[in-house]
């Protein structure tokens, strides 16, 4: 009987050392915002981006100059026309505010979704190399030490000569 209770506490002994070799897991860290930003393909988006946006700076900064002037010419001539015409022209300053306004939130809303698109793209690529290296290196997971993304120390491993290598940067 005392063979068997000593049998029994060594195989509990080896199960539970088992069970906690298993159970550990393996975790690595990248900074996953200056892999994206070290890519090429992101500097290409952001070139892209920068020459659209100041396309729609041209061309609204176009409107407001038509308008400053329409707007001087108004003025000057104010004396000199009848009030349903100043009224009239006071509405039409009006629409054209309006449509600079206008085209202006349109032009943000067409830049947010250029740039969702150009973005997603090089984000998707990051992230597949990053669980291809990480499942090759045996890691279970992956943390974002990206600052302000809420991991506090990263002393593990880092992904990121491993992932660059991994995308030929």
């Amino acid at each position: 009987m005392k063979q068997f209770r000593t049998l029994f506490i060594a195989l509990a002994l080896t199960l539970g050392a088992t069970a906690f070799t298993n159970a550990q897991t393996k975790v690595a860290h990248i900074a996953t915002q200056e892999l994206v930003e070290s890519m090429p393909a992101y500097n290409d988006a952001m070139t892209q981006l920068e020459k659209l946006e100041k396309t729609y700076d041209a061309e609204i900064n176009d409107m407001l100059t038509e308008a400053q002037k329409t707007m001087q010419r108004y003025q000057s001539e104010v004396e000199t026309v009848t009030d349903e015409e100043n009224q009239k022209r006071s509405q039409e300053m009006q629409m054209t505010q309006r449509r600079i306004q206008e085209h202006s939130q349109k032009a943000r809303q067409e830049l947010q979704k250029k740039q969702s698109d150009l973005i997603a793209p090089i984000i998707e690529k990051a992230r597949q190399a990053i669980q291809k290296v990480a499942r090759a290196k045996g890691y279970d997971y992956v943390l974002d030490s990206t600052t302000g993304t809420g991991v506090i120390l990263a002393d593990g491993y880092d992904l990121m000569p491993d992932v660059k290598k991994e995308l030929g940067i």
